[in-house]
């Protein structure tokens, strides 16, 4: 029987995949917070609310845009204040595009990435980690203060497989699949 062909692993196609894929999960949780979650003030009245840690994520890629690629398309930053979800996550899209495009540049040179020690590698860690931190305070927060994630969007997020940029669209909220209750023995 003959083999089946495979394709070879590209590793800047898996890196700008892992980035997008990230960003896609960034996206599918402020999908799933509840529209009450989104201004609800801390416990304590200290920190911030949910939309000013998503309007803060995107503002840092800005950031970085701003200061690596200077003549390229430049989102606009998000009001903490006034950001609506669906500003968000349009915003995050046009963030997200544009890190991505500084990592495909920086793939396809040198792998140096403009005011960031120490090469493309370190960003994509970088900027993984950074949204991944303040998803976990999202989450956190959405919990403190009465409007925890549903726990089909909890399990969600770590669907990396379904939420990969190169797999088919999946629809939010409803797509995940109920995780396995095991029996009792």
């Amino acid at each position: 029987m003959p083999k089946a062909e495979t394709k070879p692993f590209v590793l800047n196609d898996a890196l700008l995949n892992a980035y997008a894929t990230n960003d896609n999960i960034t996206r599918y949780l402020i999908e799933n917070v509840d529209p009450k979650a989104w201004r609800a003030e801390p416990p304590g009245g200290k920190g911030r609310t949910i939309a000013a840690i998503v309007a803060h994520i995107h503002n840092v890629r800005v950031m970085w845009l701003k200061v690596i690629n200077k003549d390229g398309p430049i989102p606009e930053q998000l009001d903490r204040h006034t950001v609506t979800p669906q500003q968000a996550l349009a915003g995050l899209a046009k963030s997200a595009e544009g890190v991505s495009q500084v990592i495909a540049t920086a793939l396809a040179g040198d792998g140096r990435v403009k005011y960031f020690k120490p090469d493309v590698a370190g960003f994509i860690g970088y900027s993984i980690s950074h949204d991944a931190h303040h998803r976990g305070q999202i989450s956190m927060l959405a919990r403190q203060t009465g409007y925890p994630l549903p726990q089909k969007a909890m399990f969600g997020m770590w669907e990396w497989g379904s939420r990969d940029s190169n797999a088919p669209t999946v629809k939010s909220k409803s797509a995940v699949a109920k995780p396995k209750t095991r029996k009792k023995e």
